[in-house]
């Protein structure tokens, strides 16, 4: 979920309001702030910029744009950095706030979030893994996820006036779509971030903190029934068994021309359209189904949090700019520029007229994250989820399967037991 950005750079490399000193600039306090490549736009950032010193004439933003690659040892050692010139404000994904929070090293912004910032509203897949207890030290800034995206003139030729509202609608309707030529769907064996929307919505879940440790779980009966959705809905494509949807890259496969829908996020489409124009304006966005039609299937939320480091010069300032990014007037520009869900449930109404953006905030409403523990970088370094998948396709027991997978995440997140 990296889009484009930026370049509006003085000889250091950095983003920020001006390059010269201007008069009075001695008395700014200057708050250093590191966002990530592609998260918003050079226009965006140049307006919010000029809104926030209008607003804070006390305070002056430094905007670093930062990679992707490698952030994760960077954020670590700018934690342990106490020489007051670190950042200030950091955007780190969302699942990865409690990676930072371990050891105490972000600030603890819950009286701000009580107070100023609706935390009522926000979007649990982007808050929950922003707290520790009751600690909130992520705070969500904008959301993505994924949605169906289909053919709408083969729903349209095989008779299908509306897309799908109920799991079992859905599986009605793909396997109309699974005949002559066309696959149902293509749905890769081992998209698990998939799979984990489906266990969700079962009530399940791929682990859960028990007296202070955490266990996979992958072997209840809510997970398996969701496995067991997953299995028939990918038995009605012919996506392969051992692999995950980047492998082939799925954007490729819909393209070919043969395939009805895929589970993505709307960007997607973008790719798919240019590897095969004939698809313009063919292609259409709804929200993963439910179980019933009162509300759309549970989703994975990705997406993006800002923390503030503990060592922080000055919380104050910090907490400012957190403040205004996270905002309803900048969060939602952020949003429209970006196609992007806004972070509360109360500003999804800003993104409605764009189709896969409106699908993804009607997902987004009650998303979730991975399980939220320092460890779980561990489980997906060597997925044993991607194996059990594989497995239990391929016609293993699953209840089997489930219990060995659920034993090794264990392992991964409690390594001492």
């Amino acid at each position: 979920m990296r889009r484009r950005l930026l370049a509006l750079v003085c000889a250091t490399g950095c983003l920020v309001s001006a390059c010269g000193m201007l008069p009075g600039e001695h008395e700014r306090k200057t708050v250093t702030v590191w966002l990530m490549k592609d998260s918003a736009s050079k226009d965006f950032l140049r307006r919010f910029t000029e809104d926030f010193e209008r607003t804070h004439t006390d305070l002056r933003l430094d905007i670093r744009i930062q990679e992707w690659t490698g952030i994760v040892d960077k954020v670590r050692k700018a934690l342990t950095d106490d020489s007051g010139h670190g950042p200030d404000v950091i955007e780190v994904g969302n699942t990865q706030v409690p990676l930072y929070a371990d050891g105490g090293r972000l600030a603890d912004l819950t009286l701000e979030s009580m107070r100023d910032w609706g935390k009522d509203a926000w979007l649990p897949g982007l808050a929950e893994p922003g707290k520790d207890g009751n600690a909130q030290y992520g705070i969500p800034w904008y959301a993505a996820n994924r949605v169906v995206v289909y053919r709408k003139d083969l729903f349209e030729a095989a008779g299908i006036t509306r897309p799908p509202r109920t799991r079992a609608e859905w599986l009605t309707d793909t396997e109309k779509l699974n005949s002559g030529g066309i696959q149902g769907i293509y749905l890769a064996g081992q998209d698990w971030y998939t799979l984990s929307g489906f266990i969700w919505d079962e009530g399940g879940d791929l682990a859960e903190q028990r007296d202070y440790r955490w266990k996979g779980t992958l072997d209840s009966p809510a997970a398996l029934r969701g496995m067991d959705f997953y299995r028939r809905l990918q038995a009605l494509g012919a996506g392969p068994a051992d692999a995950d949807e980047e492998h082939p890259p799925q954007a490729g496969v819909f393209a070919g021309g043969k395939v009805a829908q895929i589970v993505a996020v709307p960007g997607l489409a973008q790719s798919i359209v240019r590897q095969n124009p004939g698809l313009n304006g063919k292609l259409g966005f709804f929200p993963v189904p439910g179980k019933s039609a009162a509300r759309p299937g549970t989703v994975f939320t990705g997406g993006s949090d800002l923390v503030v480091p503990d060592n922080t010069g000055d919380q104050f300032a910090a907490t400012a700019v957190v403040g205004a990014l996270t905002g309803a007037k900048w969060d939602t520009e952020l949003a429209r520029t970006m196609n992007y869900v806004p972070n509360k449930t109360t500003l999804a109404s800003a993104v409605t007229g764009e189709e896969g953006v409106a699908a993804m905030a009607a997902g987004a409403a009650h998303g979730r994250a991975t399980p939220s523990t320092p460890q779980w970088a561990d489980v997906e370094a060597d997925n044993p989820i991607k194996e059990y998948m594989t497995r239990v396709l391929g016609g293993a027991d699953p209840a089997a399967e489930a219990r060995r997978a659920s034993a090794r995440v264990t392992e991964r997140l409690t390594p001492d037991v």
